[in-house]
Formats: C-alpha cells, structure tokens, sequence
C-alpha cells in the first residue's frame, strides 16, 4: 500500500465499518429532530431564525459570523451538510478538481435520503482523491485553495472531522431513538 492509501484507509474503514452503517435508515423525521430549542438545521428558505442563512437552494443552512458562544444545538440535517460542504465540498473542489462547494451557492437537502446521496458522492470524491496522492503530493502544501499546510496533514484533519462529526450524528441517533426512556424505534 501507498502512503495515501493507508491514509485514506484509515478513514474508508471508519466510513465502511462504523458511520455509513449507522447512518441507515435515517428518515426525515430524524433529520430534521431538534433535541432543545434554538437549534441550528437546514430550513426552507426564509424560515431561519439563525443570524444568517447559507445556500441556493429551496433549503438554506442556519449560521452566523461569528458563531455565537456558546454554539448552538445543532441537527443531523445541519451536521450532514456540514460534512458534505465544509469537510469535505470545499477540500474536493481546492485539491481534486471538478466544480467548486461553497456554502453561499450549495443547493442543501431537503430530504435525509438526499443529504445521504449528497454524502455518498462527496465521499467517493475525496477517497478517490486522497488515494491519487504521491509521497510529493503529501509532503507539500497543495498549490489551490487557501490551505497551506502539507497534504498530509489536510487529509488527517479531514479524517479527524469525518470521525468526529460523524459520532456527534451517531449520538444524536441514540438519543433520538431512547428519547423520553422509550424503547429503541426499530427501522
């Protein structure tokens, strides 16, 4: 194996054995949940009572700049668009091609079965990507982007992100599910 190739399996394992399971069955209800009020979420344009709204779309992402400290609650909706347009969009259009993500003009999803299509192919993009790396490749800051940190180093930070978002999401599932001390909604 490559050097980038165990790097990006270090996270294809991770996707294949722990998030992309726990993320099936996921049904709009869910997505959309809000465990406390004042959450962030991905909402129909014009329905946000977030400072700012993100996106083209008929759906927009709830933020604000600065974020607010605390940093609100935020839905499996708000956490999958955040994977899919700042971990992974922005990375996948600087350092392998294709159209550029940007959060102002991404079309959000309305729908878990969408945002979960959405994941798939931004995932498949970056994977890919991080597998054509050479030694070169990941010893050097990329020449797109405004990135300048070593390759390899960017690649972790997104392993790290994928990680760690990903069991926020997977948290949010268990709760959804146990809320109220009830048994588990099976799917």
């Amino acid at each position: 194996m490559t050097r980038s190739e165990r790097i990006a399996d270090q996270l294809d394992r991770h996707w294949h054995k722990n998030l992309r399971p726990r993320l099936h069955g996921l049904a709009d209800e869910e997505y959309f949940w809000e465990p406390v009020r004042g959450c962030w979420s991905i909402r129909p344009r014009g329905t946000s009572a977030a400072p700012m709204s993100a996106g083209s779309g008929k759906w927009t992402m709830d933020s604000a700049s600065p974020d607010p400290v605390p940093a609100p609650v935020t839905t499996i909706a708000w956490r999958l668009a955040h994977i899919i347009v700042s971990c992974l969009g922005y990375r996948v259009g600087w350092h392998f091609g294709g159209q550029d993500v940007d959060s102002q003009t991404f079309a959000y999803a309305g729908t878990a079965d969408e945002a979960l299509e959405q994941l798939d192919e931004m995932y498949g993009r970056w994977n890919a990507g991080v597998r054509e790396l050479s030694d070169a490749d990941l010893d050097n800051p990329p020449t797109v982007g405004p990135e300048r940190f070593p390759m390899e180093g960017i690649v972790l930070h997104v392993n790290r992100e994928l990680i760690h978002h990903g069991a926020e999401i997977s948290l949010l599932r268990d709760l959804y599910r146990w809320q109220d001390g009830a048994v588990p909604r099976r799917k």
